[in-house]
C-alpha cells in the first residue's frame, strides 16, 4: 500500500504488526458467548475494517485462523495467542479487528452494544450506549 497509515497496531508478542489505511469504524461491542470465549473476557471489541484497507506489516506467517461457527473465521498469533481479527462469510471483504490491539491514541468510540441479552452476568451494563438484545447488522 503507497498511502499512509492512520492507525497501526500489534498483538502482545508485537510479532503481528498491522496498518490500517483509512478512518475507523466506530468501535462495536459484543456480548456473545462466543466473543466471550475467545477474548476470555466479558465481551468483544471489534472495529469493522475493508480487508483492502488492513496491511499486515510482519508477522503474517504467524496468523492461525480457527472456525469458530459455520461462516466464521477467527484468526490469531500462533506465538502469543492474541486475537487478531475475525471475518465473516456473510460480509466478505470486511474483517472486524479487536480494537484493544491498536496503537493509542485511537480516533473512535463505541456506538453500541450487542448481543446483551447473553451477556455474561458479572459484568454490569452501566453506559448510555444503545443496546441489542441479538445481534446487529
Amino acid at each position: 500500500m503507497t498511502q499512509n497509515p492512520l492507525h497501526r497496531g500489534a498483538c502482545l508478542c508485537q510479532g503481528v504488526r498491522f496498518a490500517i489505511h483509512g478512518p475507523l469504524a466506530p468501535i462495536q461491542i459484543c456480548h456473545c458467548s462466543q466473543c466471550r470465549r475467545a477474548q476470555g473476557s466479558a465481551f468483544a471489541a471489534n472495529i469493522p475494517v475493508a480487508a483492502d484497507q488492513l496491511e499486515f506489516t510482519s508477522g503474517r506467517e504467524l496468523l492461525r485462523r480457527y472456525a469458530s461457527s459455520p461462516g466464521k473465521m477467527r484468526v490469531f498469533c500462533s506465538v502469543c495467542g492474541s486475537p487478531v481479527f475475525s471475518e465473516r462469510a456473510s460480509l466478505p471483504g470486511v474483517v472486524r479487528i479487536r480494537a484493544g490491539l491498536l496503537d493509542e491514541p485511537i480516533a473512535t468510540a463505541p456506538q453500541f452494544q450487542m448481543h446483551v441479552d447473553s451477556r455474561c452476568s458479572w459484568w454490569p451494563l452501566r453506559d448510555d450506549l444503545p443496546q441489542h438484545g441479538q445481534g446487529h447488522t
